[in-house]
């Protein structure tokens, strides 16, 4: 085949570049971004072969005349909750469009810390200006820290790296206003429903039930564990309407809650008459369930917005924290007296 009639070949990317200067991806987009971070041989090295390859950084027309691409960058997680993620994502537009910035969306499909670095890495490509990471990994990477080191990142209850800002919910909180409103009814034990072990919330709103349980002298049942989703919340929701004791529950989320509910009324227990039942989010369909559910309300909306603004308002705190409130509705009640 002659060189005439050959296919052009594909364009370089930043790991081709960092492939032939012996260097990491990020090292290369620090020295295009001008990083003082960067030694000047290995800065050498970078840009011999960025000009060797022909690479052309994304958005570099815009970026490294600028220093800004007026864009931010935003990490979710694809599956959980559909409402958390459209609200966050929102509240992260809006704030930014007013701010002037654009927002560049990365989803990742679990939580996997090698999807989290290459979504990083892909947003870092794009020059982004800063990220919002609404992700609860409990786990980080170096390579995560090097990523939100360079780039000014806050996360949403999320991946907790050496550099990055946090805004959050106190979900300890969460969990203690949700056992002891049961417990205020005259409840003698709270079961849970938890979120899966691996998120950070589901934890901590998991210790907080034990927390408030222990003060109220009261030892903790065996949590059970679902993973976010009606369906899950149905399956323990069939266990636990095998125990006769219950007659109290506080599930994680208020989807996890639906699914509770429909188990307990097909094994004829009522809600609230022999089951109180309260979960977390207070999400659009919680005042349409029936009954309308109670439930500790967090504004993921407001959440989205205040962590760019926390993103584009430079110094202060390194946390901040939004706060959560009990709406009170028709699932629970006190209990039944025999």
């Amino acid at each position: 085949m002659t060189e005439a009639t050959e296919r052009p070949t594909r364009q370089p990317s930043m790991a081709d570049v960092a492939r032939a200067a012996g260097v990491s991806a990020q090292t290369v987009s620090r020295t295009l971004r001008d990083s003082p971070n960067v030694n000047p041989e290995t800065r050498k090295r970078v840009l011999a072969a960025v000009g060797q390859l022909g690479y052309r950084f994304n958005h570099a027309a815009r970026v490294l005349s600028s220093g800004r691409s007026h864009t931010i960058g935003l990490v979710l997680l694809q599956s959980g909750g559909y409402y958390s993620r459209s609200a966050v994502t929102a509240g992260v537009e809006a704030a930014a469009g007013e701010a002037g910035y654009a927002v560049s969306i990365a989803t990742i499909a679990g939580l996997d810390t090698g999807l989290m670095e290459r979504s990083l890495s892909k947003l870092a490509d794009q020059g982004v200006d800063g990220i919002v990471i609404a992700v609860p990994l409990i786990s980080v990477t170096q390579k995560m820290e090097d990523i939100t080191q360079e780039i000014p990142t806050v996360t949403l209850d999320g991946s907790r790296t050496a550099s990055a800002r946090v805004l959050g919910i106190d979900q300890r909180e969460a969990g203690r206003i949700a056992t002891q409103h049961l417990l205020d009814l005259g409840h003698r034990q709270v079961w849970h429903v938890s979120g899966p072990d691996e998120w950070i919330e589901a934890r901590q709103r998991r210790q907080g039930w034990q927390e408030c349980l222990a003060a109220a002298g009261i030892q903790a049942p065996p949590p059970l564990e679902g993973d976010w989703s009606p369906d899950s919340g149905h399956r323990q929701g069939q266990v636990l309407a095998m125990i006769p004791d219950v007659t109290a529950v506080f599930a994680a989320s208020d989807e996890m809650a639906f699914g509770v509910i429909r188990a307990l009324r097909e094994r004829g227990r009522s809600v609230p008459g022999d089951v109180s039942i309260v979960s977390v989010d207070d999400i659009a369909l919680a005042a349409y369930c029936h009954p309308p559910l109670t439930t500790v309300r967090q504004d993921f909306y407001r959440s989205g917005s205040a962590a760019v603004a926390l993103l584009l308002g430079g110094g202060g705190a390194d946390a901040a924290e939004s706060a959560v409130s009990l709406t009170v509705r028709d699932s629970t009640a006190p209990p039944r007296r025999h």
